[in-house]
């Protein structure tokens, strides 16, 4: 039986300590028995009560300070409470954490990973379910990696501590009490699975098995088992065959998964839980415009979370964010 991903995660953080010394995990109400608001971090601080340290409320100074430790060769783990509270740090990220390698010719790195939970659909309102990734990817030597549940995420923790950069670590929360979904045998749930190569691989799943695709639905984190689940729906009530690429890491994103896929399907929908104006979906769908364009035989169809807040009440909560009837429907529109 499949542990849950937030053990797989817990089950990594212990590993990790138990391997290296260089590691702190500096955060908000860490310290057990409550471990983090999602008990990621639950027994760390038992065990090793020097190197997890729990601090007030001030996101701004936590990035400094990790900054400041990871420069003189620390490889301290950030965890932000909720995902939201990135913006505390911005000025931070995008002014020196991100800089500070190139700043200093190179005298200098930044290992740190800032572990943050993202998503809706836990009724935690408007400041507290967002997805905010969007606002990382394309700010230089960052790397922003997404976990899912169908991603090891143990390794891709692993991964991201041995990351000399700076890694920001997205936490689907939606995820956390599922169990993984990961290959046996080389399927999933019926469907054929490849990963990618390299410390943070894309997940491919097709269930025609990469030979009769008709479409190429391109997601990740929180928004995967909406995807996966859409193109379920559409394969058992219409035959419609999907490619679902779960990317492991969307900054830097590797475009070749995808326009392999494109180059089977000629159509495009990615699928995001953040907000679609100037989000994930966009960056890609100007990418493959530029280098696959002869393979694109439909126009690429984003699609996310509508533009506004994100409500308390889970009915209105389900409007807002992106769902399995909004896949199917774009899906419906191309094929």
């Amino acid at each position: 039986m499949s542990t849950r991903c937030v053990e797989d995660l817990n089950a990594a953080l212990v590993e990790i300590f138990e391997t290296r010394d260089d590691v702190e995990l500096i955060g908000e109400d860490l310290l057990d028995p409550y471990g983090g608001a999602f008990n990621a971090s639950k027994g760390l601080s038992e065990r090793w009560p020097d190197r997890v340290l729990t601090t007030p409320i001030s996101e701004a100074s936590l990035f400094g300070i990790a900054a400041g430790m990871a420069i003189r060769g620390r490889r301290p783990i950030l965890e932000i409470m909720f995902g939201d509270f990135l913006a505390l740090g911005f000025d931070q990220i995008v002014n020196g954490i991100s800089k500070f390698r190139e700043m200093y010719d190179d005298q200098v790195s930044v290992p740190l990973v800032v572990r943050a939970p993202m998503g809706g659909r836990r009724g935690y309102g408007p400041t507290h379910s967002q997805s905010l990734e969007k606002l990382l990817i394309g700010v230089p030597n960052l790397t922003v990696v997404a976990a899912s549940e169908f991603h090891d995420w143990g390794a891709l923790l692993h991964a991201a501590v041995d990351s000399d950069d700076p890694v920001f670590f997205i936490e689907s929360k939606i995820a956390y009490g599922k169990p993984a979904r990961r290959p046996a045998g080389g399927y999933v749930d019926g469907w054929a699975v490849r990963e990618t190569p390299g410390p943070f691989p894309a997940v491919r799943l097709s269930a025609s098995g990469f030979a009769d695709d008709q479409v190429t639905i391109v997601t990740y984190g929180p928004a995967a088992p909406i995807a996966m689940d859409a193109a379920t729906e559409m394969l058992l009530e219409d035959e419609v065959f999907s490619e679902v690429l779960v990317l492991g890491r969307v900054h830097p994103l590797d475009l070749a998964p995808i326009t392999d896929s494109l180059a089977r399907t000629g159509a495009l929908v990615t699928v995001e839980e953040g907000g679609v104006t100037g989000g994930f979906g966009a960056e890609i769908a100007a990418q493959v415009q530029s280098t696959s364009w002869s393979d694109l035989r439909h126009p690429v169809v984003r699609i996310g979370a509508r533009d506004g807040i994100i409500p308390s009440a889970p009915g209105l909560e389900d409007e807002a964010l992106p769902s399995v009837a909004d896949v199917v429907g774009a899906v419906e529109r191309l094929v």
